[in-house]
Order: structure tokens, then C-alpha cells, then sequence
């Protein structure tokens, strides 16, 4: 009869042997970071996403909700009272046409355009210091600063060397966005080209 030491070696080898052979978690499922989740889907839902992801417009359902989240983080949506009234911080926003906003500056007088659009910055300048807690007049702040604009669809705003450019921009005016740049950034800027892509260039202070 073998001791009864070597019966419990032997007992911890095998258990310890189909402990081992049990399929194991990976470790990376076993962080915070992640977790699984279900989800329980209307079959309306489920058919709009599977179209959507059939479309080629979505790659897939992780990657459709991390973008939905993005969106519900950029745009303050949990500050939202929907339908219809829409915050971003302390200020009210609005989905509405480009085509209004075009027929809206089509009736201001271009000589009031530069003013105009001072006034905007110095509001929007408000609305960003609220939202987001930074100084838009430091020149650090400013990338963080133009995602903000671009996600509440203004523009494309970004800084190459001495230059500010902004592709797609909402309001074509170029007179109103030196304006509202230069009172939103709290610099002095110079129209380099007109017409979208709108180029301006930065003087030195």
C-alpha cells in the first residue's frame, strides 16, 4: 500500500492534469476593459442593422455601437431633450439645411459680414469654454476646439504652419468666418483664398 503522502501527490497531479485540460479564458477577457454583453434586439433593429452592415455602410454591430457611442459622447446627447431640443453645453443647438443659413447671410449686408461673424466667436467662444473647460484663445487648445466644431458640423478646421483651413465649410462667407475666428481664437487673421477650401493666414502677434 503506497504512503499517504504519495496518494495525495498523486490525487493533486490528476486533478490538477483535468484542471488543465478544461478550455481556459484568455486573459484579455478577464480585464474591465472586457466584458460581455447582451443585447436583445427588436426584429425591426435587427433587420435595419443587418441592412446596414449588408450595404457596406457598417462593418459590423461592435463596430456600429462604438460609433453610436462616439456620437452620444461628442455631442452631449445625455444633455438632449428629444426630440426637438438639442444641447451642447449651455447652448442650444439645431439641425437645420445649409440652404437656410445661405439664404439667411444672402440678406445681411456683405459689410456687416466681418462683425457678424465676431460676434458668433465671442458666443461660441462661451459655449466651448462651458462645454469642453479650455481656453480657446491658447493655440494648444485649438485641435480640441476644431473636432468640437467639425462634430457639430461646421467645418473642417485645421492648422498647417501659419495657415488656418477649413474644407466643407457650413457658412461660405469667408468674411463671416474670419470674423468668428478671429473672435473665437482671439487672433488677427488674413483671407489667403476665398472661395472653400477657405484659407487664412495667421499673423503674428
Amino acid at each position: 500500500m503506497l504512503p499517504e503522502y504519495v496518494r495525495h501527490i498523486g490525487y493533486s497531479q490528476k486533478n490538477n492534469s483535468m484542471q488543465d485540460s478544461r478550455s481556459k479564458v484568455p486573459d484579455a477577457l478577464k480585464s474591465d476593459e472586457a466584458k460581455r454583453t447582451t443585447i436583445i434586439l427588436e426584429p425591426a433593429e435587427r433587420e435595419f442593422i443587418e441592412h446596414l452592415i449588408k450595404e457596406g455602410k457598417e462593418p459590423g454591430i461592435k463596430a456600429l455601437i462604438s460609433k453610436m457611442l462616439d456620437i452620444y459622447k461628442s455631442l452631449n446627447v445625455d444633455d438632449w431633450q428629444f426630440p426637438g431640443e438639442y444641447y451642447c453645453g449651455i447652448s442650444r443647438i439645431a439641425i437645420i439645411n445649409v440652404e437656410l443659413i445661405n439664404i439667411f447671410t444672402q440678406y445681411v449686408p456683405k459689410e456687416k459680414f466681418h462683425e457678424i461673424g465676431a460676434r458668433m466667436g465671442d458666443a461660441l467662444k462661451v459655449s466651448i469654454q462651458s462645454t469642453l473647460g479650455v481656453d480657446s484663445a491658447n493655440k494648444e487648445n485649438w485641435d480640441a476646439i476644431f473636432k468640437r466644431l467639425k462634430v457639430q458640423g461646421l467645418g473642417d478646421l485645421y492648422v498647417k504652419d501659419r495657415f488656418l483651413l477649413i474644407k466643407s465649410p457650413v457658412i461660405s462667407e469667408c468674411e463671416i468666418w474670419r470674423g468668428l475666428l478671429e473672435g473665437l481664437l482671439t487672433t488677427e487673421l488674413e483671407t489667403k483664398n476665398a472661395l472653400p477650401p477657405l484659407v487664412f493666414e495667421i499673423k503674428p502677434t
